[in-house]
């Protein structure tokens, strides 16, 4: 298992992601969000719009992940709690070294999972999801099985 910091990949594919952080004290309505690619730590065709912080940093940050129909992030963990959102559409997770749909727990609209520090996870959508994560930076995600991480075919 290797972290891998989404600082550098952010930097490196998403640099219009930073621009539109710290909106402290400003309303921010959702046809505001500028809606990126994903950083390339994660599988591809997702979206993220970064609401506040800066995930490349120290400190905390809410960022919005807009998952197509059928996406699929393989077991992996964090070094700091993860708590997600689901803002619109059905998120899938669960816990575990592997992704196992038979055993993850469905959220709708408005649920919630706080995801522990270092605890491997898993996370998937049957239809296009939004979820807001809230997190401290910098934000890193090792992947239990290291061929899963989709940076490593770039």
């Amino acid at each position: 298992m290797r972290p891998i910091l989404i600082a550098s990949a952010l930097f490196m594919t998403a640099g219009g992601l930073l621009a539109q952080t710290s909106h402290t004290g400003q309303p921010l309505r959702p046809d505001q969000l500028n809606w990126m690619p994903a950083p390339p730590v994660l599988p591809k065709g997702a979206q993220m719009a970064v609401l506040s912080g800066d995930p490349t940093k120290a400190g905390p940050f809410t960022v919005r992940l807009k998952m197509p129909a059928g996406y699929r992030i393989p077991a992996h963990s964090h070094p700091t709690d993860e708590r997600v959102t689901v803002i619109s559409g059905t998120f899938r997770c669960g816990m575990g070294d592997r992704l196992d749909e038979a055993k993850a727990q469905t959220l709708g609209d408005g649920g919630f999972v706080n995801l522990p520090a270092k605890m491997n996870h898993y996370a998937f959508a049957d239809q296009e999801a939004v979820v807001q994560i809230d997190s401290e930076g910098p934000f890193a995600i090792t992947y239990v099985d290291a061929a899963d991480d989709p940076s490593r075919s770039q």
